[in-house]
């Protein structure tokens, strides 16, 4: 009885991994033309060829991952708050997208911070606050606000260095699917996560639907709306692990790419002092500016550089 339980699961889920690949391609394929063009952004290193490209399609995605999740997936209340979470951090996006005039930062902030919070109570109030140093192999057990403190900047990072990732076709994207792989690698090593660990594969799966038009050179762009679902996704996945301190690793080139840029603004703006003058924000503009790669280069070298770390780092909390 066990193992047909088991096998019937597998196939379920196998029939939620094919549809979702399946409603994702389609729905991309036939609803691009729907979504908002982009207008070109002056201050990128080739943001000019994307203006008039179909921009927002992390609306589509998103959706045909929760249907996917919905029709296989054990669904607990847990898992359907943060589904609800996800959408709602992929509308802040794609209402910006639409927008004529951009969302200002303030407001893009507080809607971060409130679902940053939201996250993170959530995440208390159904696992508690013990957490896993995964490469030391111990346990601590967190104070409540503590916890949430560190969750809330845990989300907020996620999803605005995701978001600052995306600007070369196909980089966030594959940067996404490599993190959220080697989170599902950390989750079967240490056997945590279990009803979550389809809610990964099906979000990787929709992610690569989307790349198979958005590889360069693209027809179509996940603007906010993808960037920043894909952060929060990302953020709830390693929480899930019980191993948040491996975002550090897992998403290193995520971090490093967006994050350096933000660091940047953030001196500038509060201490006027400029220490990366001579490096352009985000990195992935320093190496098509300064170093001279290509579109191409710059996805495969910085997915090199993060499998390379990933695999490291999963090895060793495998030892």
């Amino acid at each position: 009885m066990l193992n047909y339980c088991l096998v019937n699961a597998s196939l379920v889920n196998l029939i939620g991994i094919i549809f979702t690949f399946v409603a994702t391609f389609f729905a991309l394929k036939f609803l691009m033309d729907y979504l908002p063009h982009d207008q070109g952004r002056a201050f990128a290193v080739d943001g000019a060829k994307s203006a008039g490209k179909p921009r927002g399609a992390g609306i589509i995605f998103v959706f045909t991952f929760v249907i996917g999740v919905l029709l296989v997936t054990r669904l607990s209340v847990e898992i359907v708050i943060y589904l609800v979470l996800i959408v709602a951090e992929m509308f802040t996006g794609y209402f910006d997208d639409a927008a004529e005039k951009p969302w200002g930062e303030l407001l893009k902030g507080v809607l971060d911070m409130v679902v940053a919070l939201t996250v993170a109570g959530v995440y208390v109030w159904f696992n508690g606050t013990e957490i896993s140093f995964a490469l030391f192999n111990n346990t601590v057990k967190l104070n409540p606000i503590v916890f949430i403190v560190l969750t809330v900047v845990l989300v907020w990072a996620s999803i605005n260095v995701t978001n600052c990732s995306d600007g070369v076709d196909g980089l966030s994207a594959t940067l996404t699917v490599i993190t959220l792989g080697s989170i599902y690698v950390l989750n079967e090593i240490r056997d945590t996560a279990d009803d979550f660990k389809v809610v990964i594969v099906l979000f990787i799966i929709a992610l690569l639907a989307y790349l198979w038009f958005n590889s360069t050179p693209s027809k179509l762009l996940m603007g906010d709306a993808g960037s920043r679902a894909m952060g929060v996704f990302i953020a709830i996945a390693i929480l899930k692990s019980q191993s948040p301190f491996m975002y550090l690793l897992l998403a290193i080139v995520l971090i490093l790419d967006g994050g350096l840029g933000l660091v940047k603004v953030t001196l500038i703006r509060t201490i006027k002092i400029n220490i990366m003058k001579n490096i352009t924000t985000p990195l992935h503009d320093h190496a098509r500016k300064k170093m001279g790669w290509s579109n191409t280069q710059v996805v495969m070298r910085l997915a090199i550089i993060q499998i390379m770390i990933s695999a490291t780092a999963l090895y060793l909390v495998n030892m």
